[in-house]
C-alpha cells in the first residue's frame, strides 16, 4: 500500500499546502482514521522539528514524543482532534484544537493539562459483566462499570492518560460550553442555546451563542468541553 496521496485530495484538517507539491504523506492505520494528521507532517511541516527522513527517524526512536501519554515510533501515525502531544526533551505540550477552515491546530498547553484529554462520546453498549463499553471520537474504547452515571452518545468524556480511567463527565445539553469542530464556524465556541430535533432522516441543529454573537450548525459539528479545558494554555 503507497505511504503517499495527493495533497488537494487530502482532508481539510491537514495543516499543509496544497498546491506547492503533488504529494503529501497517508495517514497510517490507528486512531482518527483518514482524518487523522501523519505526525511527520507535524513534525517536519508545523513545527519544522525535522527536515529529513533520517532526523526523522532518529527523533522517533528516541521515544520522547509522546500521544497521549503514550511514545510514538510509527512517522504515519494519524494524530487527530484533542489529541495530546509531548516532546519530553523539549517539555513542550501541545492539544490538538480545532481552528477556522476546519483545519487541526497545535495549542501549547501546561504539563498539567497533558495528563489527560477530552472525548466526545459516539457509541455505548453493553458488554459482559454488566459493564458498558464507550466509543470516543478518537475510535478508542472506555470499559465502565456501573457506577448510576450515565453516559449518553455526544457527551464528552476527560479520560486520564495513565489509567484510561474517566475523571471528567460533561453533559450535552442547552447551556453546555462547545466548540465546533467542523464546518463554517470551525474553532468557535460558545454555549449552546437551543438543540432542535429534526423529523426524518435530517441532523438536528444546534444555536450556540458566542462572546460576539451566535451561530447555528448541526449536532455533529459540536463537541462539548469545558472552562477548564480551554485554559491549560502555557503562559
Amino acid at each position: 500500500m503507497t505511504r503517499h496521496q495527493k495533497r488537494l485530495s487530502a482532508p481539510n484538517a491537514r495543516p499543509i499546502e496544497r498546491k506547492t507539491q503533488t504529494f503529501t504523506v497517508k495517514a497510517g492505520a490507528g486512531p482518527h482514521g483518514e482524518s487523522g494528521v501523519p505526525l511527520i507532517i507535524l513534525l517536519r511541516d508545523v513545527l519544522g522539528y525535522v527536515d529529513t527522513t533520517k532526523e526523522e527517524r532518529y527523533a522517533l526512536n528516541q521515544d520522547t514524543v509522546l500521544i497521549n501519554g503514550t511514545a510514538v515510533s510509527d512517522e504515519q501515525r494519524p494524530v487527530g482532534l484533542f489529541d495530546i502531544l509531548v516532546f519530553t526533551e523539549r517539555e513542550e505540550h501541545y492539544r490538538v484544537f480545532p481552528e477556522a477552515g476546519g483545519r487541526l491546530a497545535l495549542t501549547p498547553i501546561d504539563a498539567d493539562s497533558a495528563q489527560s484529554r477530552l472525548g466526545k462520546v459516539v457509541s455505548k453498549q453493553h458488554v459482559a459483566g454488566g459493564a458498558t463499553q464507550i466509543t470516543l471520537h478518537d475510535g478508542s474504547n472506555i470499559r465502565v462499570e456501573e457506577t448510576g452515571v450515565d453516559y449518553s452518545t455526544r457527551d464528552s468524556l476527560v479520560i486520564d492518560n495513565e489509567t484510561s480511567e474517566i475523571i471528567a463527565h460533561f453533559p450535552y445539553e442547552e447551556g453546555a460550553l462547545v466548540t465546533a469542530v467542523a464546518g463554517s464556524h470551525s474553532g468557535e465556541i460558545g454555549e449552546i442555546d437551543a438543540i432542535t430535533v429534526t423529523s426524518g432522516s435530517g441532523e438536528n441543529t444546534v444555536s450556540v451563542v458566542t462572546e460576539d454573537g451566535r451561530f447555528e450548525t448541526i449536532e455533529p459539528y459540536v463537541v462539548v468541553i469545558d472552562e477548564n479545558f480551554t485554559e491549560g494554555e502555557s503562559e
